[in-house]
């Protein structure tokens, strides 16, 4: 979460999506009192099976204006349902990222029907003409805080579209960032 030094950004969104995903889990999720230093910093949230909270801070990321992208080797698998709840089983998103080819700032990840999902550490965002669309949750990504924030339509996006739409990739830390598909990357 991005903390301004008084309070996180979209607060009530990232409290949803925990709320959400202890639900899911069956766990217990008592009320966070998220407090964080007196300068903005990046605040990591974490809960356990036994309803335990841990707030980590840490150094803000560098602000980007623009990045590049292509696509990740790794596939999602539109029905696993781990991928509907922010969690720290990222394997595959970290695998991909560790993987990111110079020239890049991010990977894409597509499911088994070629339809982009999210990047490694970002939502998909992008506009073909029509507004600002991001993939639907169906396509097997996560319910990231930016994409709720910005509420905007989804639409499902194919890998071969990704050279023919403007583009963007983001979450509630960074915001929105302006993107090109490059390629690079793909298997």
């Amino acid at each position: 979460m991005y903390w301004d030094g008084a309070r996180a950004r979209h607060w009530p969104l990232h409290l949803a999506r925990l709320q959400a995903g202890a639900r899911a889990l069956g766990w217990p999720c008592p009320e966070p009192d998220v407090t964080g230093p007196a300068h903005p910093a990046r605040l990591r949230l974490t809960l356990d099976a036994g309803g335990r909270l841990d707030v980590e801070t840490h150094p803000l990321p560098p602000v980007a204006t623009h990045w590049h992208v292509g696509l990740a080797q790794q596939r999602l698998c539109s029905v696993d349902p781990w991928l509907r709840i922010k969690s720290t089983r990222r394997a595959i998103y970290d695998t991909a990222r560790a993987a990111l080819p110079a020239g890049l700032d991010e990977l894409i990840l597509l499911n088994e029907r070629d339809e982009v999902c999210d990047g490694t550490i970002t939502t998909v965002f992008f506009d073909r003409g029509d507004g600002l669309r991001t993939p639907p949750l169906s396509a097997g990504l996560l319910p990231g805080v930016l994409r709720a924030a910005l509420d905007c339509p989804e639409e499902t996006l194919s890998a071969s579209d990704l050279p023919h739409v403007q583009l963007w990739v983001g979450n509630a830390l960074r915001g929105l960032i302006p993107a090109s598909f490059v390629g690079g990357g793909e298997g």
